[in-house]
């Protein structure tokens, strides 16, 4: 299973349960408010299941609302940690969610119990009775789910982040093959800091190579000579494959590469008549490019 759809499946077994304790609090207010009439004996006749029915049309009202919180932490699920700003519009909606409950509530009242209704008793006992009943326990079912919903949404976002940013990683991934099959990595020029300035050089214009100390000298057709500050082996992975590893101390530009001397001490003649030493390690590589 994806990462996101275990989200969704997160979702809909966090809602099954906010339902089943929904459930399990109208069971149990209903039984509180059954003992409490039957301890007292405030009514006659009133039954467990005519209290349940009471009990959920008053916690129905709570969840549907509550969906007005689900719609708002979906809007702002870009949100990714509140400010104060946010926790405290947050805190207004439940707040305005709770006492537009409590009013649904206690104009419901008056239907279920086929009372006239009367403004002043709405007023002045139903909302102020269902005020102190109801209020503290909605307050924090609204919060839990808030902070449920939150945490989920910002969670969802990120996953959709991370499925897009792999996503991105294999397109240009992809790319990447496609351009190396047509072009390597081996750099057409070298950029080589003389002073203040720098000196760009075509990789086709340099003869050879040599190593000095810590740094090489770029050896070129036009006869001059440039230090850089580099390795032969970190120059060896960057130029194309007519520069040739011909000495622990050379590289040579094959293309300019005139004679093979077979001596005691092999070398490579040059067009420009320069002899550049050949290791016998490096002698086999120098014979195999000159025969392709």
């Amino acid at each position: 299973m994806s990462s996101f759809q275990e989200s969704k499946f997160n979702l809909k077994r966090t809602l099954l349960i906010i339902f089943i304790i929904n459930c399990l609090a109208i069971a149990f207010e209903s039984f509180q408010q059954l003992y409490y009439i039957n301890r007292y004996q405030l009514f006659d006749d009133v039954s467990f299941f005519g209290l349940v029915k009471y009990q959920a049309f008053r916690w129905l009202v709570w969840l549907l609302l509550s969906a007005v919180i689900y719609k708002y932490a979906e809007k702002n699920a870009s949100i990714i940690k509140l400010t104060t700003i946010d926790i405290i519009k947050y805190a207004l909606l439940i707040f305005g969610l709770v006492f537009i409950g409590i009013v649904i509530i206690s104009l419901c009242q008056f239907i279920l119990s086929n009372t006239p209704f009367s403004f002043n008793v709405l007023v002045n006992d139903s909302i102020p009775f269902y005020t102190f009943q109801k209020a503290p326990i909605y307050t924090l079912g609204y919060i839990a789910i808030a902070i449920i919903l939150n945490l989920y949404f910002a969670n969802l976002k990120l996953q959709i982040d991370v499925l897009q940013l792999a996503e991105l990683k294999k397109t240009n991934q992809n790319l990447y093959n496609k351009l190396r099959n047509t072009n390597d990595d081996k750099t057409s020029i070298l950029n080589i800091k003389i002073g203040n300035n720098h000196k760009i050089i075509l990789v086709n214009d340099i003869h050879w190579i040599e190593a000095d100390d810590y740094c090489v000298k770029v050896h070129t057709s036009n006869s001059k000579t440039y230090t850089m500050r580099s390795s032969l082996k970190a120059l060896d992975e960057k130029l194309n494959g007519n520069f040739l590893r011909v000495h622990r101390k050379a590289i040579v530009n094959m293309s300019f590469a005139k004679e093979l001397k077979l001596s005691q001490s092999p070398y490579l003649l040059l067009q420009n008549n320069e002899e550049i030493q050949i290791s016998k390690s490096n002698l086999k590589a120098v014979k195999d490019f000159i025969s392709k």
